[in-house]
């Protein structure tokens, strides 16, 4: 049945539910495709058989976006998150220190003098981020590997979250309501750089990438269903598609991208190209959008969050 385009009527007081639904009648471009996203995440969050993976970078953990992603967590609709080392290292730092914001148009040989790092149109104060790990996070490894000559990302990150108590951390919720965090690449920022400096003087420390790997498998090949929210591409979205193939695909995909297909890349490859690759199962529910996360995540968890 073809169904005709209608107008979004606003009114007063309009939830984002609302909002979003007249958005799937609205024949919008990229607005249809995020109410689509909606319905296809409601159908995964309330569906009790499937797991459910969450994968993004660090860049959105620097942002106000890391309230959204930690009330994914907070609210269990995610089961096991895979995501990169600068989220461990924003996630910590915005616990001890301040982001500020800039203009992506500022002067970066000012800022550098200044003492300022620049991450779009965000500042990191110098002492707000490696400085202030180092110094944070010396002692916490003296206490965290005192007893565990060996440890995974996955309970690096849950000791962190239990050691730092704080509840506007991401890492905190994913202890508490039990998520498994996985960093593929671990060793890909300033938390990794500050555990290289660790085993300087302390060599029986090893981390362990392979045993993040069997416990990955062992997720997998035990979901009878498994779903993701995927934002940005890189190595959070792959490690989340790779590990999912072994199981016929994912059954539940979403991603959000600003990246485009053109190049070849995994970070714009539509949803779509994994079907061929068995990463995304042939009869998945599945949507590709197109845009900044911290623009559409907001509208999309909150209207999630209304249903649910």
């Amino acid at each position: 049945m073809v169904e005709k385009v209608v107008d979004i009527n606003l009114c007063k007081h309009m939830s984002c539910d609302a909002l979003v639904k007249q958005m799937k009648c609205a024949g919008g471009f990229t607005g249809r495709l995020l109410a689509e996203a909606v319905d296809i995440l409601e159908q995964m969050v309330k569906d009790r058989e499937c797991v459910k993976f969450l994968s993004f970078p660090a860049a959105p953990v620097a942002t106000g976006l890391r309230g959204v992603l930690r009330e994914l967590i907070k609210q269990k609709m995610a089961d096991v998150v895979i995501t990169t080392c600068g989220t461990l290292d924003h996630d910590l730092a915005r616990c001890w220190g301040a982001y500020l914001h800039g203009s992506f148009h500022l002067d970066d040989r000012t800022l550098y003098k200044k003492g300022y790092h620049r991450l779009g149109n965000l500042l990191l104060p110098k002492e707000a981020y490696g400085p202030l790990l180092e110094e944070r996070l010396q002692p916490i490894f003296e206490k965290l590997f005192a007893d565990n000559a060996k440890i995974t990302s996955s309970e690096l990150a849950a000791k962190l979250g239990e050691h730092i108590q704080d509840e506007s951390s991401i890492l905190y919720w994913c202890w508490k309501n039990g998520v498994k965090v996985f960093i593929p690449g671990l060793t890909d920022g300033a938390v990794g750089s500050q555990l290289w400096l660790y085993w300087q003087k302390h060599r029986n420390i090893s981390i362990d990438p392979l045993g993040d790997e069997e416990e990955l498998s062992e997720v997998v090949f035990k979901a009878k269903r498994s779903g993701a929210l995927m934002l940005g591409g890189g190595i959070s979205k792959h490690h989340t598609l790779w590990w999912n193939q072994f199981r016929g695909g994912l059954d539940y995909a979403v991603y959000i991208t600003t990246a485009v297909e053109y190049d070849g890349s995994l970070s714009g490859a539509e949803v779509r190209e994994a079907i061929s690759w068995g990463k995304v199962s042939v009869k998945a529910k599945h949507v590709t959008v197109h845009g900044d996360a911290t623009a559409l995540l907001p509208l999309i968890v909150a209207a999630l969050l209304e249903r649910i």
